[in-house]
């Protein structure tokens, strides 16, 4: 099975249905990402966990993330001033996905699938709540980032999903739009190449998963297209309470069937 697809998850695991629902995961995630300018992880992992297991999903989503977020990061002036801002954080986030490095692959994997729910279920309500987070004082960013970012490691070592607590710290810090997304694309491209070592480092990512990871970069990328056109359209508002509704179901709905094997 190319894509991984466990056959008692009841999805039917003929290729052409494989490929299918491989290519409708990665659209809509592009989609969240092309609106919102990030989700693409979150979402496509999350959708594909559904049919097979949450490192299978990262390792499928690590061309698609690695190439979408370079983009974000390089876009326009000012990287480097960032890079000075927040590296000790990008250490933090290589730190931690050392420090979790087998959660998805190793023995206790089964219980992948519900730190995938529960990651996506926090997140979601967070931005339903639309919950206001205090302002950083800079003195504090130091010591502050760098346990951000190995908590964000530790979390996507074990789901694969790398916004929480990253995407709340940075809007913490209050930059201005351009530099809040240039910084997303920063963090998530390190947190990427960081989980692509890992993965690679227990053999789950290895030339043939890497390939389809490529090709799965088609439909994310046409996601992406769409979204742009799609926020011209539409209320981001609108758009962002039915992302968010959407990942809290998909969230309990991972967290609920992974209790329900461990049990």
């Amino acid at each position: 099975m190319p894509l991984g697809i466990r056959p008692d998850t009841g999805v039917v695991s003929t290729p052409i249905i494989q490929f299918a629902y491989g290519a409708v995961a990665f659209f809509f995630a592009g989609l969240a990402k092309g609106v919102s300018g990030l989700g693409l992880p979150t979402v496509g992992i999350g959708l594909l966990s559904i049919a097979m297991p949450p490192a299978r999903a990262a390792v499928l989503m690590v061309v698609p993330a690695l190439i979408t977020n370079i983009w974000q990061m390089l876009i326009g002036p000012g990287l480097w001033q960032l890079v000075r801002r927040l590296w000790l954080m990008q250490v933090g986030v290589c730190l931690g996905v050392w420090a979790g490095a087998g959660f998805m692959t190793g023995p206790k994997s089964e219980f992948a699938s519900v730190a995938l729910g529960i990651a996506l279920i926090v997140y979601a309500a967070t931005g339903l709540m639309k919950a206001h987070v205090p302002r950083v004082p800079a003195k504090t960013e130091w010591w502050l980032g760098t346990l951000v970012g190995g908590a964000t490691g530790l979390i996507t070592a074990a789901t694969g999903v790398f916004v929480i607590p990253a995407v709340p710290y940075l809007q913490a810090l209050r930059l201005p739009r351009e530099a809040f997304g240039k910084a997303l694309g920063l963090s998530f491209t390190v947190s990427t190449i960081a989980l692509a070592f890992s993965l690679g480092a227990s053999g789950t990512l290895d030339r043939s998963s890497a390939a389809y990871s490529l090709l799965a970069l088609i439909p994310a990328l046409v996601g992406m297209a769409a979204g742009q056109r799609l926020i011209r359209l539409m209320r981001p508002e609108t758009f962002q309470r039915w992302f968010f509704l959407g990942l809290l179901l998909l969230g309990a709905h991972l967290a609920i069937r992974g209790i329900w094997g461990i049990g």
